[in-house]
């Protein structure tokens, strides 16, 4: 038996052991998507995490999704395999940026991307994923003017397609703020029959030539039903393993394969092993933040 399946036996036993859950995004590398219990977007995830009865989540995928899992799970023990999978853009705002800009806009509600930190989201109104960033901005009624952070890219998204006015912090997802409408162009040239289907944090230029936006999961679920048999996939390259798997005659295109998050990939079979083995490293929120950050994502969990 070589050392894989070794590890994997062995987180196997643990889970069982220690009651505990493996939640994994859509982004992670191929081994561990085929040791989690669940595989999703940060939404299903989110959801999946307030819903859970494990007394252990060992969450595969960046620092704030683990964040945002402890917001809801103040009395589980949240794990990040590898505390060095980061997220840049969350890294673009700061607390006192939010601050700066309520000052700012007074009155203006603030939709913070839950990819952003426990204390980023603490300073906002509500939270939002990719997947239900339009309904998010919907709910506010009243409210003709908004602002949103920390991705200009799903702010002009959700401009777009709510009518209303939405002011934004100027950070970006570097995987999807990379692709070109050049490198699209092209990409539909080499496969002329294959719809493009993208990420709402890629370009407006990018998304102008979209046959349709899709979150990870939205992606997935259209791949899968739809009755075309060509894709190209506008974002991050790891979201094409689950895909092919659950669609194995259909082909697939990536729309660059230099869409690789480094931070996705951190993750390994011996960083989950060595995490349930220590239960380390463990994520915990500061309370009076864990407080205020859930009553921004409970909001959101709340929209449907």
């Amino acid at each position: 038996m070589n050392v894989s399946k070794d590890t994997i036996r062995r987180i196997q036993e643990l889970k069982q052991e220690k009651k505990a859950i493996i939640l994994a995004h859509n982004y992670q590398p191929p081994a561990i998507q085929d040791v989690a219990d669940l595989t999703g977007d940060s939404l299903e995830l989110s959801r999946h995490a307030s819903a859970t009865e494990a007394a252990v989540i060992v969450f595969c995928g960046v620092g704030f999704m683990a964040e945002t899992a402890a917001i809801l799970n103040p009395g589980k023990i949240v794990l990040l395999p590898n505390p060095r999978a980061g997220c840049p853009m969350a890294d673009m705002i700061t607390p006192g940026n939010v601050k700066d800009i309520r000052r700012q806009y007074p009155g203006v509600p603030i939709i913070t991307y839950v990819n952003s930190t426990a204390a980023v989201k603490a300073e906002s109104t509500v939270c939002c994923t990719s997947s239900n960033c339009i309904r998010v901005a919907q709910s506010f009624k009243d409210a003709d003017t908004l602002y949103m952070a920390p991705d200009q890219n799903l702010a002009m998204y959700t401009a777009r397609h709510t009518g209303k006015t939405i002011h934004y912090w100027e950070g970006y997802c570097p995987i999807h703020h990379k692709l070109t409408a050049e490198q699209v162009r092209k990409r539909k040239a080499e496969h002329p029959e294959a719809l493009f289907i993208a990420h709402p944090e890629c370009r407006p230029e990018v998304l102008e030539l979209a046959d349709l936006v899709h979150s990870t999961s939205g992606m997935l679920r259209f791949v899968s039903e739809s009755s075309e048999s060509s894709f190209i996939i506008g974002t991050e390259t790891g979201i094409l393993y689950p895909m092919q798997k659950r669609n194995p005659e259909k082909r697939l295109y990536p729309a660059s394969n230099t869409m690789v998050c480094p931070d996705m990939k951190k993750t390994s079979l011996e960083d989950v092993l060595r995490s349930m083995e220590t239960m380390e490293p463990r994520i915990t929120v500061p309370e009076d933040i864990r407080l205020r950050a859930l009553e921004a994502v409970e909001r959101m969990l709340a929209i449907r």
